[in-house]
């Protein structure tokens, strides 16, 4: 797999640094002021470098590294929701996707990866201060991806830019929502989903979820699952054995999936 002019640096206990490989000095946040030709150009691909104080390993940038480092603004859809989205949508090579809500760009990454070049991928977002970060993840993993979809950005509210995304790319596989209010969005964006299509939200608390429920069964579309994933990590016990890790529990937001029959 060709990564571009990028490589991904792992820090021990996971963090991830996106670096461009130039031949001049950079501003790396996180790691300091160096030249990455001079510094890491010679390395291989799995041995470690050395920068300043950090000890760290050389890696492409795929799916996970390019999630993990990427730059964040809004909230990001976790990989555990973006999973679950891709499976019960049956999204794949060649499809047609509209996503409201672009934000830092997080669910964008996994669709990017699972659309590849034969797809199209339409983003839209509202808020110029998200897109910004959202769109500087995209054109990142553009450049380290194997393949990549069409991808179209449209500035806006969705509702006001239905006619904007018909002339671009006609109707859509399936559309993915992460808004704070569901039911304009799916008044409007319905009638560019195919038949057989569906329609996904994501909704931080249970009165959006019941809002955008009510919205797709009055646009004619059939709740097919509504939820959450719970997720808990495991690690090893310092005395032996396995345990679960101390954090928070996986609790992230609730999802809703509609089919239009």
């Amino acid at each position: 797999m060709s990564s571009g002019n990028w490589v991904a640096l792992e820090e021990e206990g996971g963090k991830i640094f996106l670096v461009e490989m130039v031949n001049e000095m950079a501003k790396i946040k996180g790691l300091g002021v160096f030249n990455p030709v001079e510094i890491i150009g010679e390395a291989k691909i799995g041995e470690k470098v050395v920068i300043g104080q950090k000890i760290l390993t050389k890696l492409n940038p795929r799916l996970p590294e390019l999630y993990r480092g990427m730059k964040r603004r809004a909230q990001t859809i976790s990989a555990k929701d973006a999973g679950v989205f891709i499976t019960r949508l049956g999204i794949g090579s060649g499809d047609v996707i509209l996503e409201a809500g672009l934000g830092s760009g997080g669910l964008s990454l996994h669709l990017a990866r699972v659309l590849g070049n034969s797809g199209t991928l339409v983003t839209v977002e509202a808020r110029d201060e998200h897109a910004v970060v959202g769109l500087e993840n995209l054109n990142r993993a553009k450049q380290c991806l194997p393949e990549f979809p069409n991808h179209h950005h449209i500035s806006g509210d969705i509702s006001e830019v239905i006619d904007s995304i018909n002339d671009l790319v006609g109707q859509v596989d399936g559309i993915i929502l992460d808004l704070p209010d569901h039911q304009p969005a799916i008044n409007a964006s319905i009638k560019l989903l195919k038949s057989g299509g569906r329609v996904a939200c994501y909704c931080p608390v249970t009165s959006q979820i019941e809002k955008a429920w009510e919205a797709c069964e009055e646009n004619g579309l059939t709740i097919e699952w509504a939820g959450e994933m719970m997720e808990r990590q495991w690690g090893r016990a310092s005395k032996g054995g396995m345990r679960p890790v101390n954090g928070p529990f996986g609790h992230t937001a609730f999802l809703l999936i509609a089919h239009k029959s």
